[in-house]
């Protein structure tokens, strides 16, 4: 299956599956030398041999800097990718279902494997950085924070630092408006992560912890997506790496072709791609949620939207399209899409922070087979979550059905994950839940099982 153009820029909401293949890294590593020769010329050994590459691709990311600082275009850019989609069945594997991912935490402060062949590094991240002649922009901007700069010159943990280019940089307009101080700070810190990432774990990983944490509404730190592109592994989806494993004595740099922007909102994040998401927007538009998604008035910690595309609407038929977008049919449509809305629980491919605990969550986790009954806005219905890994392959499924077909669209209150179809809540038989399974409907039935949720009125906390 191929994604229409106006869904391909999608950043963060990149493939549905993963393939990671370790010959992509292997040739970033013959083509860029980027392994350590000597800690004086490591990044530059590391990015010389792709700089040209570097200032070839992307040159029109960078359209504006917006007021705020926040370059949305540029996080929308991408390039084209077929996309997979792998049926499990609705059974799945056969492994006992856990409600929380076992508390694997992955490993902080350990020492990184430097290659023997090449001579242990002598300089921290931040050392390198600043002596490589690739980085001079970089340096200049970390330079602007002693804070930050202490952080990379530290001990207190392994990190991993996806470092633009000097030609990354190049790619913002020259008459663009320069972001706040704080702003620039933010990005600096959602370049680098306190976790220890050489190459083989970044190529089999979904997401990354960053050291960026939003201000409001999402309760832990905001996260990078990795995925394989036709163009090679990219972080977010658009930014390239071009260098990998430039080791440091407290961490790992690799060199990124464009500049990482912090996401900005779900709400903000679904107006923006029409060609995908018009009909939920206008859904949520028509039933006022999308102004409390966007209200200051109720706070939360994160949150999981699980977003019907416009193909999704479209298979419930023109009839209940109809209803359910009447003037009639309007309080069955806002209990419908509350239905796909979790507060305060946030799932990701590989990782899930629950708000509504006091506990100490993990925060990754690799199993074969995981189950969640994730609670909606919707009283008391919940969303079957399985969570299936075959090897390098990975899929989602909702209530046995639903597919997400693009996982993890970070966003700074929380994650958009993509569903093939609209989420039907179930209906009561022989004191049973049962569940939809794509079967035709009539508006009629959709009206039988929304019911008795839409004479509540209630306010959406969010």
């Amino acid at each position: 299956m191929r994604f229409t153009p106006t869904l391909l820029p999608l950043i963060s909401l990149a493939s549905a599956i993963v393939i990671p293949d370790e010959h992509v890294f292997q040739n970033i590593e013959k083509s860029g030398r980027q392994l350590v020769l000597s800690a004086q010329n490591a990044l530059d050994d590391a990015l010389g041999k792709t700089l040209e590459t570097v200032k070839s691709v992307g040159d029109n990311v960078f359209h504006k800097i917006h007021e705020t600082g926040c370059d949305v275009d540029s996080w929308l850019e991408g390039s084209s990718f077929d996309d997979a989609l792998l049926d499990f069945g609705a059974e799945g594997p056969h492994h006992p279902p856990h409600r929380k991912p076992s508390h694997h935490k992955p490993p902080h402060h350990r020492k990184p494997h430097h290659p023997p062949h090449h001579g242990k590094p002598n300089l921290t991240v931040y050392e390198l950085i600043s002596k490589s002649k690739y980085t001079t922009k970089l340096a200049k901007l970390i330079d602007e924070y002693n804070d930050l700069v202490e952080i990379l010159n530290g001990t207190e943990a392994n990190y991993t630092i996806f470092a633009p280019t000097d030609a990354a940089f190049e790619k913002i307009p020259e008459h663009a408006h320069k972001p706040s101080k704080e702003f620039l700070k933010n990005l600096l810190l959602y370049h680098v992560s306190d976790s220890f990432y050489p190459a083989g774990r970044v190529l089999h990983s979904y997401t990354i912890p960053t050291l960026y944490t939003p201000s409001d509404n999402l309760g832990h730190a905001q996260r990078l997506t990795v995925r394989v592109t036709l163009k090679g592994p990219a972080i977010n989806f658009y930014s390239r790496i071009v260098a990998v494993n430039i080791f440091g004595t407290n961490g790992v740099i690799h060199g990124i072709d464009s500049i990482l922007i912090p996401p900005p909102s779900v709400a903000t994040i679904i107006g923006l791609l029409p060609g995908e998401f018009s009909t939920l927007e206008l859904a949520l538009t028509k039933t006022g949620l999308v102004e409390k998604l966007n209200s200051t008035e109720y706070p939360h910690e994160g949150g999981t939207v699980f977003a019907p595309s416009n193909g999704a609407f479209k298979k419930l038929g023109p009839k209940i399209n109809a209803f359910l977008f009447s003037k009639f049919g309007q309080k069955y449509l806002k209990a419908l899409l509350k239905y796909h809305i979790v507060v305060n629980q946030t799932l990701y491919t590989d990782a899930f922070f629950d708000g509504t605990s006091d506990e100490d969550e993990a925060t990754s986790y690799r199993p074969p087979y995981i189950h969640y009954d994730l609670p909606t806005a919707l009283d008391d219905k919940f969303l079957a979550i399985d969570v299936v890994r075959y090897g390098p392959f990975l899929a989602i499924k909702i209530n046995g059905f639903s597919s997400v077909t693009i996982h993890d669209g970070v966003a700074s209150d929380g994650v958009i994950q993509v569903v093939s179809n609209v989420l039907i809540p179930p209906k009561k038989a022989a004191g049973e839940e049962v569940y939809w399974k794509g079967e035709e409907m009539s508006v009629g039935e959709l009206k039988e099982r929304l019911e008795p949720f839409v004479q509540d009125e209630e306010v959406l906390e969010l």
